[in-house]
């Protein structure tokens, strides 16, 4: 564990070392905030709520959402990139599981996101906005735990199409594509509370809205107790289902891999 531990510390530490990157970063998810707030301010305009949805409800999707957004940021381009140059030969033979490592390095930099990116931002939103309070303690405890569940089926989807490296010479498309998938289906750009019912009905049992709306609601006290056990256990579902997916396109790609040059 303590060579994890390690790994996890150099990528915390090697985040640390770019600060305009970090600066740059809290911008862009407070620009992203607010580009989003203004839009759907003017879309409500003098009503204080559309269909149940108020206005607060709405903005506290977005903070937290674009929050976890900015946490929640494995590197797509872990495995594809080490493929490109070779360098796979020489972690496959590391003394230690690669899957382990990309894990490590993944919660090092979304620690470091938490506090420098997530906290700046969230503090701007609740003294600018009518960002909503947590519907009490529990619901904080339950909002942490689920969150950390989003990560882990935003992680293996990430991990899973990383492993298509293995066949396709740029996954770049691949990347786009699971972006727009979980940017929109996942409520981080669009709350899913203004999806189709019939549409919602859908999204609430796929791994896009575990990711980020199911903390949200969690947060907001819209679920009882059985509702968030269920969420969860999703949530659960979701991860360890496709985690075994990627696997097996692990397993399956190293035996195909071929390194030339070196």
């Amino acid at each position: 564990m303590s060579a994890y531990y390690a790994y996890a510390k150099k990528s915390f530490l090697g985040k640390s070392a770019y600060r305009f990157d970090h600066l740059m970063g809290i911008l862009s998810t407070c620009l992203q905030f607010f580009i989003f707030y203004e839009i759907y301010r003017a879309l409500y305009g003098s009503s204080e709520n559309v269909d149940g949805i108020t206005m607060s409800m709405v903005t506290t999707n977005f903070v937290l959402s674009l929050g976890l957004g900015a946490i929640f940021a494995p590197n797509d381009y872990f495995l594809p990139s080490r493929i490109w140059d070779g360098s796979i030969s020489t972690e496959l033979l590391r003394p230690m599981s690669f899957k382990g490592r990309m894990i490590a390095e993944n919660v090092g930099e979304a620690a470091f996101n938490l506090i420098f990116k997530f906290v700046p931002v969230l503090l701007i939103a609740i003294l600018t906005t009518g960002m909503e309070k947590p519907a009490g303690a529990v619901n904080m405890l339950l909002f942490l735990v689920s969150a950390i569940l989003g990560y882990g089926v935003l992680w293996s989807i990430s991990f899973t199409v990383q492993m298509t490296s293995f066949w396709l010479i740029n996954i770049w498309s691949l990347i786009t594509i699971k972006d727009v998938f979980v940017n929109i289906l996942s409520g981080k750009m669009i709350p899913l509370w203004f999806m189709p019912v019939w549409l919602m009905g859908m999204l609430k049992y796929t791994p896009f809205a575990s990711i980020y709306f199911t903390p949200v609601q969690i947060y907001l006290g819209q679920l009882s107790v059985s509702e968030t056990l269920f969420k969860c256990m999703i949530q659960v579902i979701w991860t360890v289902v496709i985690f075994m997916i990627g696997n097996v396109l692990w397993n399956k790609g190293q035996k195909k891999l071929i390194v030339q040059g070196g």
